[in-house]
């Protein structure tokens, strides 16, 4: 079948599921309207190869840049729209920083997809996410440059006004959220919700934090952003599929290059021969 429609993106992250629950993923992520979906929290693991084969047999452009490194984590992007390679320049953890071009009636637009390093208290793991945030501030493309862009993942970082404060949160970190604003991109979800406290997710204690982001150029915020808004239900759900809520951005460009497409889920059980 072939899909056309407006070019939409979700982020979800996965979790790293295992090959069951990537089952149940690929159900619920080849069912959404979105044609660009931006995956994080990849691995070269037995769920995140499920899922890249089962959308690739399926028709699906799928860039999956696979963490060497065991127990390192990535991102994956599957679209239904025809995709062109995007290069980010990121070149610590370039897994963690994926990029591809859609083609629309409003011309190319970028789509970046990252997942940033988390950490704890040790030396270690900090430098490690400052390493990659910085690489990230030095050679991800800036608002001015022509074109539609939109970076999103999870960021594992919060807004500087963020509701609730958390002590644990270093100045850096904020100042990558920062970065984006002096970059001249749009926080979408903040720019049609200034006052809405919402969360990606939710720790044991009930406290929440908005981890996942989308970011916009300018010129998407002024004339094209339709919509961007939490979905809780993969989180929420009793068979939660993953421990984050997606986030959706509607845009109001055309795709112009739609992909003809079958079912991955029909494809990951195919029927057996009777002879």
């Amino acid at each position: 079948m072939t899909r056309g429609g407006t070019v939409d993106v979700l982020t979800f992250n996965l979790n790293n599921p295992g090959r069951e629950r990537a089952a149940r993923q690929l159900a619920y992520l080849a069912a959404r309207p979105e044609p660009v979906l931006v995956l994080t929290e990849t691995a070269n693991s037995a769920g995140c190869s499920y899922l890249e084969e089962r959308f690739t047999a399926a028709g699906y452009s799928v860039t999956f840049p696979r963490p060497e490194q065991r127990g390192e984590r990535g991102a994956m992007i599957v679209s239904r729209l025809a995709t062109r390679p995007l290069p980010t320049g990121v070149d610590y953890l370039p897994h963690r920083a994926v990029g591809v071009t859609v083609d629309s009636d409003e011309g190319p637009v970028e789509v970046i997809g990252l997942y940033v390093p988390s950490r704890d208290a040790t030396e270690v793991k900090t430098d490690r996410k400052r390493a990659f945030l910085q690489q990230c501030r030095l050679n991800l493309p800036g608002s001015e440059r022509d074109g539609h862009r939109v970076v999103l993942g999870d960021f594992n970082v919060l807004e500087p006004t963020h509701v609730p404060r958390y002590r644990f949160f270093a100045p850096f970190e904020y100042e990558f959220y920062n970065w984006f604003e002096e970059a001249g991109y749009v926080d979408a979800f903040r720019h049609l919700h200034p006052d809405v406290l919402d969360y990606s997710w939710v720790g044991r204690t009930g406290d929440g934090y908005r981890y996942d982001h989308a970011h916009v150029t300018s010129g998407l915020a002024d004339h094209h952003l339709r919509g961007c808004a939490y979905v809780h239900e993969p989180r929420t759900m009793a068979d939660r599929l993953t421990d984050h809520s997606g986030l959706v951005v509607e845009l109001g460009v055309r795709a112009t290059a739609p992909l003809t497409v079958t079912d991955p889920v029909q494809a990951a059980e195919p029927v057996a021969a009777l002879f």
